[in-house]
């Protein structure tokens, strides 16, 4: 059920006063959406005006809002909602629009109402994964971070200060943009992003062993927080840590593209041959303005269940994801017996795999990538920005793509780079 329209007629001898309308709504819902719409002008009465004004109740008859005339339409959701109104999960039961009959014609008013239901549905979100606010080193506050992101059109945030967490205690709630809780573990020996918990160290972040290191990623994972290396081939602030069992994920693209993060790609790759399913992100690592450094870029385009932070981290985690250097960068596609992003594929090969971009600026090609970092296969740009290709493979373990472009003294410059597809093996741990 897509929706229901309702149409009613408001009496004459209700003016002034305010009532409910009754509708009932289906379980599955991610947001819901109420129209209005009525005759504005009174009929044969050119100078008198109809006001009917709009607000909604819940299934439990708790108030969400009231945007009297000023709007035709309002929209309710656990992740957006229209000014003015809460937002929350849509759950079954029978809802009530309310209706305030402020002036009415002669004769009633005939007033239609629309009303729109949105399932829940798996799609792609795009989103930074490593920035700061001023509760660290950055410039910005959240809702300033947040206001900028909504106008790049980026779908999530998450803002991972050096060691701090009180921000994730009080993250805001912004309509149409997902917050999710991080923390950049900063260390002289490497930095980790532990997301999806708000306190994901039961207190200090100090750590002078391995041990202590050890034991302050188990908290963070007990919390529920899924571990990411950052930058760590970064000349700065590499990875240095001996464990390279601890994390789940891998930051392979750090701030603009640069000889430190094809070396992340590089040694990403290496636990790739080693056996390891495990997942590759990107981030910003956004600061501050007029540097290199711009938010959003890169971006990681997450294949998830819905806009929820936890389905978000879920499917990043689960490899369903590829970065790619901007919203407004390629976009990839990679695809064997119906599956994608990180599947894995049980039947014996060989395998047909299908891969595919778009948004490919002049130059650029498309290259499906295998063990040891081995070009596989690859195609290149069309007039229309696109590329496509197949290859057949077999007694490879898995095959990853990646849209380039070579520059000068410089090889195969990363423009996007997804995760992979695995062949014949159920995914290891870690």
């Amino acid at each position: 059920m897509d929706g229901v329209t309702i149409r009613h007629t408001v009496e004459k001898a209700r003016e002034g006063s305010y009532y409910a309308l009754p509708f009932d709504v289906p379980d599955g819902l991610e947001s819901l959406s109420v129209a209005c719409s009525y005759p504005r002008v009174a009929a044969g009465k050119g100078v008198s005006l109809n006001i009917i004004d709009l607000g909604l109740e819940d299934e439990q008859g708790r108030f969400l809002g009231w945007s009297g005339s000023a709007r035709s339409e309002v929209s309710v959701g656990e992740f957006t909602a229209t000014p003015g109104y809460l937002m929350q999960p849509v759950r079954p039961g029978k809802w009530r629009i309310l209706v305030g009959a402020y002036h009415v014609q002669e004769g009633g008013v005939p007033v239609e109402y629309g009303i729109a239901f949105h399932p829940k549905r798996p799609r792609w979100f795009f989103g930074d994964f490593h920035l700061h606010s001023d509760a660290s080193d950055g410039q910005h506050d959240i809702p300033a971070l947040a206001k900028r992101a909504k106008r790049m059109g980026l779908d999530f945030l998450s803002v991972t200060n050096h060691n701090n967490f009180s921000e994730n205690l009080c993250l805001p709630a912004v309509p149409g943009l997902t917050l999710i809780p991080g923390v950049e573990w900063t260390h002289y020996k490497g930095h980790m992003n532990f997301f999806g918990v708000p306190r994901p160290f039961r207190n200090s972040f100090v750590a002078n062993s391995q041990e202590d290191m050890l034991r302050i990623v188990g908290e963070a994972r007990e919390a529920g927080a899924v571990i990411s290396v950052n930058h760590p081939k970064c000349n700065l602030c590499p990875y240095l840590w001996e464990d390279e069992d601890c994390f789940s994920m891998v930051e392979i693209w750090n701030g603009p593209m640069r000889p430190v993060n094809k070396a992340g790609i590089a040694w990403w790759t290496h636990f790739l041959d080693e056996g390891r399913r495990i997942a590759a992100v990107g981030g910003s690592d956004f600061h501050r303005d007029f540097r290199p450094v711009r938010l959003g870029h890169p971006v990681t385009a997450v294949y998830a269940e819905s806009p929820c932070a936890g389905d978000i981290i879920a499917a990043a985690a689960a490899g369903k994801s590829y970065v790619t250097c901007s919203v407004s960068g390629p976009r990839l596609s990679l695809c064997c017996a119906g599956e994608s992003f990180g599947a894995t594929i049980m039947a014996p090969g060989p395998h047909e795999v299908a891969f595919g971009a778009e948004r490919l600026p002049a130059g650029a090609k498309l290259r499906l990538i295998g063990p040891g970092g081995k070009e596989l296969a690859a195609v290149k740009r069309t007039g229309k920005g696109e590329a496509s290709g197949r290859a057949i493979l077999e007694d490879v373990g898995y095959c990853y793509a990646v849209a380039s472009v070579r520059l000068p003294f410089l090889g195969e410059w990363p423009l996007a780079v997804s995760n992979p597809i695995y062949f014949n093996e159920a995914p290891a741990g870690g």
